[in-house]
């Protein structure tokens, strides 16, 4: 009993000491009247255990450091835009996940503000108005909303021991010289990587390329590196996201921590990295900015899987349909 004891004191201090370097967004679904429905029902507590789960979706936003997103408290309204814009989908069996990014420059309805870029969005209304936008365009319900600064990222490569990244071009970037080759990148060079801005046949669609590749690779580290069941190591990295990450009030340590336990038999390569279709860039209807056309017929279809729960079941359908990173889930690697 004193063991059980010691342990559940423990386990109190260190959500206490992450919860505490975690800042909370208030509610940003409050103000949300009209939403997608869920399209999987969640076993009630108690009921059969058998019974399906729901998948978990979260809103997750990327800073190249012009927010701080350890402190939204700062957000003022038309002085930021975000610069990655990802829908993570924890599927209901909790066996895999799929990551889709949605280009920054996106032509699409705004809530009361017309048509705009969607990364506009956050810029317009903050978080509420940023998940309204994408619950709109997609029709998939989201559960939560997080947004992390590119440099928090950076500290966790580190704190990870780096990340493998290949470079098969190799990369001259943000003072960074890299033949061309598999590297182990420290966080500065992975955040150079994902901040590269020229020199990339695809321009911003390779750079959605590099942001995912560096999470993926985060994400092999930590398993590579078995931080889910060293304790300590945990400790440290937990300590690590929550110091540049700003989550919603209701996405408790206790909810994360129940999400992460639900997803112990899933490995980096149960999970799927997509870009949202897209026909190609243009130009606004004023000729002023440069942007991304999606394909409106086939990012439906996509989204449709999310909303069901069966993106895996999507792609495997669908071969080449949608545009998947590499060596991932959905390219068989």
């Amino acid at each position: 009993m004193a063991l059980l004891a010691a342990l559940v004191g423990a386990a109190a201090v260190l959500q206490a000491v992450i919860s505490g370097g975690m800042e909370r967004i208030n509610d940003p679904f409050a103000d949300l009247a009209e939403r997608p429905a869920n399209h999987v029902a969640l076993a009630p507590p108690g009921g059969d255990a058998a019974a399906p789960a729901a998948p978990v979706t979260i809103l997750l936003l990327g800073s190249d450091s012009r927010i701080s997103a350890g402190d939204p408290a700062r957000w003022e309204a038309g002085a930021q835009r975000t610069d990655a814009i990802m829908l993570v989908q924890v599927a209901g069996n909790r066996r895999s996940a799929a990551v889709m990014s949605i280009p920054r420059d996106s032509w699409v309805d705004v809530p009361g503000h017309g048509e705009n870029k969607i990364n506009a969005a956050y810029s317009f209304g903050g978080p509420t108005l940023m998940i309204q936008t994408v619950e709109q365009l997609t029709g998939i319900r989201i559960d939560h909303f997080a947004i992390a600064d590119f440099e928090s990222f950076a500290t966790l490569t580190d704190e990870l021991g780096g990340v493998e990244i290949p470079l098969p071009e190799g990369m001259s970037s943000g003072g960074v010289d890299l033949a061309p080759g598999m590297h182990t990148l420290d966080g500065a060079q992975a955040l150079a990587y994902a901040r590269q801005r020229y020199g990339l046949p695809g321009g911003d669609f390779d750079r959605v390329q590099h942001q995912q590749t560096w999470m993926r690779s985060m994400m092999k580290a930590a398993y590579r590196r078995e931080v889910l069941t060293d304790p300590v190591a945990l400790m440290r990295l937990l300590q690590t996201v929550s110091k540049g990450v700003a989550v919603d009030e209701g996405f408790t340590i206790g909810a994360m921590r129940d999400l992460a336990i639900s997803m112990r038999d899933v490995r980096p390569g149960d999970l799927a990295f997509l870009t949202a279709p897209y026909m190609g860039t243009g130009r606004s209807p004023d000729g002023t900015q440069s942007i991304v056309l999606l394909d409106a017929p086939a990012f439906a279809e996509l989204c449709q899987a999310f909303a069901a729960d069966d993106v895996a079941g999507y792609l495997a359908a669908h071969p080449g349909a949608v545009k998947t990173l590499g060596g991932d889930a959905a390219s068989g690697g």
